[in-house]
């Protein structure tokens, strides 16, 4: 990067040259750079509805035929094997209570990443900030301890 100035935002020497940062309080070049996610949305949106609008205009076409219903086709199927009992069976709610646990604690590692690399600037602000958020899912596991919520029985 032979000749490229670096800028500066607020005092702070940026990185990145000056051609390829942005400052985004002032909202200029905002649209530009969020305007290749929207196409991008937009073309994941046409392809799956164009499947669908696509199979349904084939129906008229004859290239895909209209089947009738055939209750052995549309029996429920398991590896070959003939199904014993309901297709819908109910699931201990613990599976999805686990399920939940390991998403909010993974949500929260996700949180605690950004604060672990801004450490040093964050202060003591920043580290009563996050003794309160680690706090309260310290307390709340605590709680599901206590009634025993995490028991598998």
């Amino acid at each position: 990067m032979e000749g490229a100035r670096f800028g500066s935002f607020g005092g702070v020497r940026a990185i990145v040259p000056r051609v390829l940062a942005r400052d985004f309080t002032n909202g200029q070049g905002v649209l530009h750079e969020y305007g290749h996610i929207a196409i991008l949305v937009i073309i994941a949106l046409i392809f799956p509805a164009g499947a669908i609008v696509q199979s349904w205009a084939f129906k008229f076409v004859n290239i895909r035929p209209e089947v009738p219903s055939d209750p052995v086709k549309e029996d429920t199927y398991e590896c070959g094997m003939v199904t014993r009992g309901p297709a819908l069976t109910q699931f201990n709610f613990r599976f999805y209570y686990v399920a939940l646990l390991f998403l909010l604690f993974d949500v929260e590692i996700v949180f605690l990443f950004p604060w672990a690399v801004v450490f040093e600037d964050a202060g003591l602000v920043g580290l009563g900030k996050i003794a309160i958020f680690v706090g309260t899912f310290v307390v709340g596991g605590l709680y599901a301890w206590r009634k025993r919520a995490l028991e598998w029985n």
